[in-house]
């Protein structure tokens, strides 16, 4: 599919990843719904359609992006918007911080893809930024509850989500972009965002109904479950 003259919805846009994927996607002459809670300087010089107080797991949040979009047709939707909560340990477990991402990584994008869902049609396309630290068997090092559960969560939102649109032609991905040196993590990873970016673009250009609830991290790997 070429991206130019589509509609795409970006959560968490304001900065990091989704502001890289905001502004390649703007590139390539797509109109960009970019939400966020508060927009940054950055995100307001990219001509994009910003829509702020997008608070992910409130009612009023999610029904700002419903009509922001309208009745246009999204050829793209991008759930980015995450939080890491640092500190979760099994000797001290901070309940509140685990709750807090589920409500952000997991319940957030599914509980918007079903307020959007009838703005998908047939070659629409759904992608998740997940983690690979919700994979189950790639896990080794154990802690980080609350994010590593949040993100299994994600993944498997995604794959029921994969076949309940099926039917209506919607095709979804679950992404990682890799150890991406945004604010979330401190700034300690290893691949800029606008490389990550180029990454998951590429692998949502690849998606097709046949490939559908795969798990992939933004270099092309097929990441373990």
């Amino acid at each position: 599919m070429s991206w130019a003259m589509t509609l795409a919805v970006v959560t968490g846009a304001n900065r990091g990843i989704g502001l890289a994927l905001a502004e390649l996607l703007k590139e390539r002459g797509t109109t960009v719904v970019a939400c966020c809670r508060k927009a940054s300087p950055e995100l307001g010089k990219l001509g994009v359609e910003v829509v702020e107080g997008v608070e992910v797991t409130e009612d009023a949040g999610i029904a700002r992006i419903v009509e922001a979009v309208g009745n246009r047709r999204i050829d793209l939707l991008i759930n980015n918007a995450g939080i890491l909560i640092y500190g979760d340990t099994l000797d001290e477990l901070d309940v509140e911080g685990i709750r807090r991402q589920f409500e952000v990584n997991a319940l957030a994008p599914l509980r918007i893809t079903a307020a959007l869902r009838n703005r998908l049609g047939q070659g629409s396309k759904v992608a998740l930024i997940t983690s690979r630290m919700g994979s189950i068997d790639d896990n080794t090092s154990g802690g980080v509850y609350g994010y590593r559960m949040s993100k299994a969560a994600l993944n498997m939102a995604g794959k029921s989500l994969a076949v309940d649109l099926k039917g209506a032609g919607v095709a979804v991905a679950i992404l990682h972009p890799g150890m991406v040196k945004t604010d979330m993590i401190r700034g300690q990873g290893q691949v800029e965002p606008r490389d990550a970016a180029r990454g998951l673009l590429a692998r949502i250009d690849e998606l097709t109904l046949e490939t559908t609830g795969g798990f992939w991290h933004a270099n092309g790997e097929r990441l373990p479950w």
